[in-house]
This record gives structure tokens, C-alpha cells and sequence, in this order.
């Protein structure tokens, strides 16, 4: 839960004995775009806000699974896509190691990409630090600060000098 309001105000804070005639409550809820975004929406009508207790619900944001031509937003992240073959090996070559890929479809303007059918690939070399992604106090260490610019100069020149050796007209696409 992200935020809670309820309470009856007054000039000097809320009447303690009163029971409020409305409250709000705010969820931040993050799906990956695998999930089924009806069933989703069908059970918070149903069980979390159903309308028979006088309860509403609205989206603030929502992102679509689709892309603008109707197709999965989904990178792949495996053989079948070569950017990623040339990232796992960029970060090798650098003495950095991949950890399994992780979807964060609504934190990074690679949603922007994908939305348009684009492949994208968000990466972060923050090894060694704690997960605090827009929390309080994010930081992240000097060493794996200047790590982080030895893998990105790694994939720079991979990606720079990547020639395509006679793919199909359909896998220069993808790319």
C-alpha cells in the first residue's frame, strides 16, 4: 500500500470518535506483462472493490502487454535474439557476470521502445548493492560505480562493431 486517507478533518486534525464517511487507499501493483491483465482487473472488482459494498476502483496508470501492432512486448532474452548473445558476452569479456533477466515493464523508458515493436534490453551493473531502486537512501558503491563504466564500455564497443554475417531479411528486422 502506498497511501492510506480516511478520517473526518477538522481545523485542528480529525474527530477521533467519528467513523468516516469515505476512505481511500492507494496500491502500487506491478505485473509482469506474462500475467493476465483481466483476470486481474476481474478480481479486484470482485473480491477486493466489489460495487455491492459501495466500492470503486481505477487504474492511475496501466501498460499494455501488447505492442502497437498487437504483438507481445516481450524481449527475448536468449539465443534467438543477437543483442543479448553480444551483452552476455560484452559483460564476460569485462569481468562482470549476468544474473537471471528480470521484466520491469514500467520502470524504464524502454517501455517506450517496446510499445513501438522495438527489442529492448534494460541493464544495470550494480552488483555487490542492495536493491533500492527509488527507495530512501539509494546509493550505489564507488567500486561498482566505476565497474559499472568498464562493463558499459565493453558492450559500447560490441554493439559499435557488430556486423551482421547473412541473417535472413526477417532476423535484420528483429535487430
Amino acid at each position: 500500500m502506498v497511501f492510506l486517507k480516511a478520517g473526518t478533518p477538522t481545523p485542528t486534525g480529525f474527530v477521533m470518535n467519528l467513523q468516516p464517511s469515505e476512505a481511500e487507499a492507494g496500491f502500487d501493483i506491478r505485473i509482469p506483462p506474462t500475467a493476465d491483465q483481466e483476470s486481474l482487473e476481474r478480481r479486484i472488482a470482485e473480491e477486493w472493490a466489489p460495487s455491492s459494498r459501495n466500492m470503486t476502483f481505477m487504474f492511475k496508470q496501466k501498460v499494455s502487454v501488447l505492442d502497437d501492432s498487437g504483438r507481445p512486448i516481450l524481449t527475448a532474452t536468449d539465443s534467438s535474439n543477437p543483442w543479448w548473445g553480444l551483452l552476455e558476452e560484452a559483460v564476460k569479456k569485462a569481468n562482470g557476470k549476468l544474473g537471471k533477466p528480470e521484466i520491469f515493464p514500467a520502470s524504464t523508458d524502454a517501455r517506450y521502445f517496446r510499445q513501438l515493436g522495438l527489442p529492448a534490453i534494460g541493464f544495470s551493473p550494480m552488483a555487490n548493492t542492495p536493491i533500492l531502486l527509488h527507495d530512501h537512501n539509494e546509493f550505489l558503491n564507488k567500486d561498482e560505480y566505476l565497474k559499472g563504466i568498464e562493463i558499459y564500455e565493453s558492450i559500447i564497443k560490441a554493439y559499435a562493431s557488430y556486423v551482421d554475417h547473412g541473417r535472413s531479411a526477417g532476423s535484420r528486422d528483429e535487430l
